[in-house]
């Protein structure tokens, strides 16, 4: 049997199509498999609404994260964070309305912050015993499983480990994890089934490293949380670099390391038909998937367009960064994970924004981006209820609108 053949089509689109979208509606399992490399939380929403149109998106999640419950379980076991592959795992999880809840309740579910040691344990086993409320609403044999996660989890729990404020969804990844050799796929898979997620979750790593930021004034942070300045103080000072480390509290200056792209990641980016860097935190969510060694090399052998959608909202990351010069840092992390040249074509085509209400870093400088050979869509995609931020259903029919 004769083998099949690629050809490269050109051909022009009307943003957005009504008719396409009524299309990937009307059969969202036949959907176009749109990749972004993203964090867990900005494309919440955006997730929940994409399943309507597709089940074929692919979430590129960085495992990065120093913060909030994650903190906590990478500081007692050393590994990557889970939190906001939960996050989308959940968001692309279709719950139609009426549908049972339980399995949200449960994930969504955080221990009390003000509770002594003792109470906190004791609510963890009673989930891990079954005579919890949460877990017995919860159907088998999902319970089963959850029971089982949690189980692992407990038996690998140190007595030290601060369960104040720790999301239950993350215990039992964790759990899942530790289960299955400290391997996080096999968990993804499996919950990606229970709970009926209509897309594709996977890290950009499996390695357990941290994010340093060399800053302008020439210090250094090293955490993903201090970073983001969304659990302390913005950044005071531009980034200059951005890169990966082990150790989240060194002695002394932090040592850059490099990880390869993981297989399972480049053949997904291999068959994205559409391959977006869209709103988020910069630097923590975007940058940070990029930093892997050969993740450019592989976007930049699909033939697919790809587009960056800036934050139409200030982001504490871009201090002292002009739009232009947020499009700069992209094409130079991109750049900088491929080993072989390639042209700026093969690694960013499009900029999706909304000038006229949006509220870009300044100055915006749209010739300079044009002349990168960059086409700007500059379109109405600012929410009508909550300007200046963008609005979930716009971006959608505009971005569906060119696969």
């Amino acid at each position: 049997m004769k083998s099949s053949e690629r050809i490269k089509v050109c051909h022009t689109v009307s943003l957005p199509d009504p008719v396409k979208l009524a299309r990937y509606e009307r059969s969202p399992e036949l959907g176009p498999r749109v990749l972004f490399f993203s964090g867990g939380t900005a494309l919440k929403d955006f997730s929940r609404r994409l399943v309507r149109y597709t089940h074929n998106s692919i979430h590129i999640i960085t495992p990065f994260d120093s913060g909030g419950s994650s903190a906590e379980l990478r500081r007692a076991f050393n590994m990557i964070a889970v939190g906001d592959m939960r996050n989308r795992l959940m968001a692309l999880s279709e719950r139609l309305p009426g549908s049972d809840s339980a399995i949200f309740d449960l994930f969504a579910y955080r221990l009390p912050k003000n509770e002594p040691r003792d109470t906190l344990r004791e609510e963890l086993f009673a989930l891990r015993d079954g005579k919890h409320p949460l877990i017995i609403a919860v159907d088998d044999p999902m319970r089963k499983l959850i029971r089982n996660h949690l189980r692992f989890f407990t038996e690998c729990m140190p007595d030290t480990f601060d369960l104040r404020g720790a999301s239950i969804g993350n215990l039992i990844l964790a759990g899942g994890y530790f289960n299955y050799g400290r391997h996080i796929d096999p968990v993804i898979y499996l919950f990606s089934k229970l709970v009926d997620v209509k897309g594709t979750v996977r890290p950009v790593s499996s390695a357990d490293l941290h994010l340093a930021a060399e800053m302008a004034d020439g210090s250094c942070i090293v955490g993903q949380h201090l970073i983001t300045g969304k659990e302390t103080a913005p950044i005071a000072s531009p980034v200059k670099r951005l890169f990966l480390t082990r150790d989240l509290e060194p002695e002394g200056t932090p040592e850059p390391c490099e990880v390869q792209i993981r297989s399972k990641v480049s053949d997904l980016i291999r068959k994205a038909e559409l391959i977006c860097y869209p709103m988020g935190s910069f630097y923590t969510s975007i940058i940070a998937n990029l930093l892997p060694r050969g993740v450019g090399a592989c976007i930049s052998r699909n033939d697919c367009p790809k587009i960056y959608i800036p934050n139409s909202a200030p982001d504490p990351e871009q201090h002292g960064m002009s739009l232009s010069g947020c499009v700069r840092v992209l094409l130079d992390a991109l750049m900088s994970s491929c080993d072989h040249e390639c042209a700026r074509d093969q690694l960013l085509n499009f900029m999706l924004v909304d000038t006229r209400r949006g509220e870009y870093p300044l100055p915006l400088d749209l010739p300079r981006i044009r002349r990168l050979g960059i086409e700007i869509i500059d379109t109405d995609l600012v929410d009508d209820d909550n300007p200046p931020f963008l609005s979930p259903k716009k971006v959608l029919a505009h971005l569906l609108s060119i696969v």
